[in-house]
């Protein structure tokens, strides 16, 4: 059984690959770019088929830690007039971005669809109930701190709108004490120093929330709230949790790779929660979506950079230069690629 779920998280990544490159291969058919190769995977091949009416090979290769769309001159100058550099810099902006928008996008129609199958259970802002703990009843007694029938419209200096924005935030802020916004019988209030219980995780802290809230019904209004603040709230989580682990809230041993993503699937799957499974695939495109449009060499928005660049200076960088520089951000990509592969190896074991 186990291997039907390893295999079963693989196809769940390697569909979220697909949807990627297909991003990228839409909009360069759409220009008219020539296109050499559509694979799905990396190194050696397993499956390929070349279309004799475009003579586009596709491909599906071995290593499921990522793919391509190989476009003439890509990387360098081409003599072809359908060329990837021989297009207008907005079009190669814009054939550069699907690839991470198309993720961001096909995240956020999935949690629409999630949230439409769980909209008996959508939470709001507004405190119900406090969970019994230690110095509680004083401490929430106090004038001033946090009570019942308060509406939580802001933690810290970030807007809420619904129970899992709530208790993203009070997690990712509230390891010391911070700030509420209410609203308390129709008027702002701002409680300073608000603390919550803390929980510690992979050697990072976290705030815990320690209350309930109401629930909401489930209209379509509210479902298309849900969904579109749960999804903004996605992409936020990948941005904190990296800008976390370069200012070294976490550790190295928080980084996943493809095998500890397919292991994650796996879990989720085998736990048999429909719920946690498709939350976490979508969390796994967004962050795919994000990632690919960082701007760092080899990826895709590194690769942006220079297409912006050649539109404010109205001049390409030389093309060798830039070569240069997006291989040598692929070859120490796949090292890290290969050293975090590595490690969730070990960690399988």
């Amino acid at each position: 059984m186990k291997i039907l779920y390893v295999l079963f998280a693989l196809l769940i990544f390697g569909f979220l690959i697909f949807i990627h490159e297909l991003g990228h291969y839409l909009f360069a058919r759409l220009f008219k770019v020539s296109i050499n190769e559509f694979s799905i995977g990396m190194g050696p091949k397993i499956l390929s088929k070349k279309s004799k009416k475009t003579g586009i090979l596709y491909s599906l290769r071995l290593l499921p830690i990522g793919g391509y769309v190989s476009m003439e001159g890509e990387d360098g100058e081409s003599q072809d007039e359908n060329a990837f550099q021989k297009k207008a810099p907005w079009k190669r902006l814009v054939i550069l971005a699907a690839g991470g928008t198309t993720n961001i996008l096909a995240g956020f129609l999935a949690m629409f669809f999630l949230v439409c199958a769980t909209s008996g259970s959508l939470g709001s802002t507004t405190v119900a109930e406090f969970l019994p703990r230690e110095g509680a009843e004083t401490a929430l007694s106090e004038e001033g701190g946090l009570r019942t029938g308060d509406e939580i419209v802001k933690v810290g200096r970030v807007c809420v709108h619904t129970a899992n924005e709530l208790v993203y935030e009070i997690m990712s802020q509230g390891c010391k004490p911070l700030s509420l916004t209410v609203l308390r019988e129709g008027e702002k209030t701002v409680l300073e120093g608000v603390t919550f219980p803390t929980l510690t995780e992979a050697g990072a802290v976290f705030g815990d929330t320690d209350f309930r809230v109401y629930a909401e019904e489930g209209t379509f209004g509210n479902i298309l709230k849900h969904s579109f603040f749960r999804s903004c709230s996605t992409v936020k989580m990948i941005w904190d949790s990296l800008f976390d682990l370069v200012g070294g809230r976490y550790g190295v041993e928080a980084i996943s790779g493809p095998v500890g993503v397919t292991q994650a699937i796996s879990d989720a799957a085998e736990q048999k929660n429909a719920g946690n499974l498709a939350y976490l695939a979508i969390v796994i495109a967004v962050n795919l979506g994000v990632v690919n449009l960082l701007p760092l060499p080899a990826l895709d928005g590194g690769r942006i950079v220079f297409v912006l660049i050649e539109m404010v200076f109205r001049k390409p960088v030389d093309r060798k230069i830039e070569g240069y520089i997006h291989a040598a951000g692929l070859i120490l990509l796949l090292v890290l690629i290969a050293l975090i592969t590595v490690k969730d190896v070990i960690k399988l074991f």
